[in-house]
């Protein structure tokens, strides 16, 4: 009886593709920010209350600046918080 060998090459190992990040605000034709809308807004805070970069949260640099006024607007208002622990 002969035994099989496993023939074994080189080859990098197949990785899954990343899903491609994509600014939200251009897929949904979103063009203002609204700082009073403090639930939306949570989306581009981490757990610690502080603003997730563009290379994270996939967004233009155009809606990023727009994002971030919003949230320094709604952080005076006292809809978030500056700091927190578990924000969400």
């Amino acid at each position: 009886m002969a035994v099989k060998q496993e023939i074994k090459y080189l080859t990098a190992v197949k990785q899954e593709k990343r899903q491609k990040k994509y600014c939200r605000f251009k897929k949904l034709g979103i063009k203002y920010v609204d700082y009073k809308d403090a639930e939306f807004l949570k989306k581009f805070l981490n757990d610690q209350g502080k603003m997730l970069p563009r290379r994270i949260s996939g967004n233009s640099l155009k809606f990023q600046r727009k994002v971030a006024e919003a949230i320094k607007k709604a952080r005076q208002m006292a809809l978030l918080p500056y700091v927190t622990d578990l924000l969400k």
